[in-house]
């Protein structure tokens, strides 16, 4: 941030208080990205002259009242039921400069006997340990496979780095990266949280098997999975204690680390998807309605 010549301020909980501090700031324009921040945020911002963009998920944060909506969940639509522009779907995903630097295409995969480069990554501080579920199950599959894992934290690495490999398979455990794109293309393979990541992924034409961990990414997931841009491998809760679904997730994995052109498929099918353009178009939709706003339509 600082090197943009960005500064921080720390956002107040009380709707009124943010408003003022926006009053302050001189700010033409917010984003409001929080399940737990209070609904009555967007209206008293709205009361203050500030134009409101409110990010959700579905259902989570849809309560907030907002000039513009965007839900970028892939089959994401409008609800009729909430005012404020709707910026709904894959292209209206916003992505950071790093992520569309290193946007590639479908690349010639891995040699026959060339061990399968496979991503594990679940979020900045990967918070329900879905790691140490999910790594066995790749290594379950018992194919030749080099897993490069990333650990949120200590104890995460200590788990992973606990864990046996079998014949022609290798586990590199690595801290967060600033530039996850970056260690990203240089894999055949991510197995991630259905969050927002898995649209970055999509973008970057990396193929993806998909760990439905929180309530909030189901809607995602269910969407991904019926639109075959990713491969679903399961729920979490789950994969920690049930059998079926931790055999149901090896079959999974087994069949894109064993498939390249399946592989394949997939990027093909998420780059078609994902174009990256769509910070853009959520700029520009802001830019509109703030002319309407002013000059009428």
């Amino acid at each position: 941030m600082r090197e943009r010549g960005l500064g921080r301020h720390d956002a107040p909980s009380d709707p009124d208080e943010l408003a003022a501090l926006a009053a302050r700031l001189g700010l033409d324009v917010m984003v409001l990205d929080g399940y737990l921040l209070d609904p009555r945020c967007g209206s008293a911002l709205r009361a203050a002259g500030v134009t409101v963009l409110a990010v959700s998920d579905g259902p989570f944060g849809a309560e907030q009242e907002a000039d513009l909506v965007l839900d970028q969940n892939l089959g994401a639509v409008a609800d009729p039921a909430r005012s404020g522009v709707a910026l709904t779907g894959l292209g209206f995903v916003l992505f950071r400069d790093q992520v569309l630097r290193r946007r590639r295409t479908p690349e010639t995969p891995a040699s026959p006997g060339s061990p399968t480069r496979v991503l594990t990554v679940f979020g900045g501080t990967d918070p329900y340990a879905a790691g140490p579920v999910v790594v066995p199950l790749l290594l379950a599959t018992g194919l030749p496979v080099h897993v490069v894992a990333v650990a949120a934290r200590a104890e995460i690495a200590e788990r992973l780095r606990a864990l046996d490999t079998g014949p022609g398979q290798s586990l590199e455990v690595v801290p967060p990266v600033e530039d996850l794109a970056a260690l990203a293309v240089t894999c055949d393979l991510a197995v991630t949280a259905a969050g927002s990541s898995v649209w970055e992924f999509l973008c970057l034409g990396v193929p993806a098997a998909l760990v439905c961990v929180t309530d909030n990414q189901a809607v995602g997931y269910d969407a991904v999975a019926a639109e075959g841009v990713a491969v679903p491998v399961g729920v979490l809760s789950a994969l920690r204690d049930d059998p079926a679904a931790r055999s149901t997730a090896v079959e999974a994995l087994h069949r894109l680390v064993e498939d390249p052109a399946a592989r394949l498929e997939l990027t093909d099918r998420g780059q078609r998807l994902v174009d990256g353009r769509g910070r853009q178009r959520v700029a520009d939709a802001i830019e509109h309605h703030r002319l309407t706003v002013t000059t009428g339509p």
